[in-house]
């Protein structure tokens, strides 16, 4: 079940970058390009920031295969892709919350500090969307709307507190990334955002 999560996850977050290269008008190299790095972004980040060489995404095929493969679909079939809008929606969140906490869990098996594990938790979930956002040339949709980051960051802080506790590491992970996914749709369904400064608070005083 968790590898078939793990794929599902990718594919949502390979369909993401995928549209985003599409609606840029990028070729299908750059499509693909795109795709990839949304989709093993986090993961590569992750493992960079705890020494693991080389990264897992890197020497694992099928990961490749699995996220080369959606992108290219995608270019073929975007405007039906682009209609299933928000089963992406639900597949990313899955994605999201799945990638965080799992990030996290393996943060906290190579010994690092709970608050480091958290960090890179979150990193992995939404490492690859903010490179993605990077390679188009704008500001990270993490760093300027939806909850997002927040999201994954709760599932990481479930996951070391259940790690403090000496809970069991599987349940642990499992209840931390659905309340992931439920706060991710909650935020969808509500519209729900970070605060944002004050109309007019950005502006130099003169």
């Amino acid at each position: 079940m968790l590898t078939v999560l793990e794929i599902v996850g990718l594919m949502a977050f390979a369909a993401s970058g995928s549209l985003a290269a599409v609606r840029a008008e990028l070729d299908v190299f750059g499509v693909v390009v795109l795709g990839l790095t949304t989709a093993l972004g986090g993961g590569i980040i992750r493992d960079v920031l705890l020494g693991v060489q080389p990264p897992a995404a890197l020497v694992s095929w099928p990961y490749l295969v699995v996220g080369a493969a959606t992108a290219l679909a995608v270019f073929a079939f975007h405007p039906l892709v682009a209609r299933l809008r928000k089963a992406v929606l639900v597949a990313d969140a899955a994605g999201l919350g799945l990638f965080a906490t799992a990030g996290t869990a393996t943060a906290l098996d190579l010994g690092t500090p709970g608050y480091t594990a958290c960090l890179i938790g979150m990193t992995t979930g939404i490492g690859g969307g903010a490179l993605r956002d990077l390679l188009l040339r704008q500001i990270p949709l993490v760093l300027r709307r939806e909850i997002y980051a927040l999201a994954a960051l709760l599932g990481a802080v479930i996951v070391v507190a259940g790690h403090t506790l000496h809970w069991p590491t599987g349940p642990v992970t499992a209840v931390a990334a659905a309340v992931t996914v439920l706060a991710r749709l909650l935020a969808i369904w509500r519209d729900w955002n970070a605060p944002l400064p004050r109309a007019g608070s950005n502006r130099w005083e003169r």
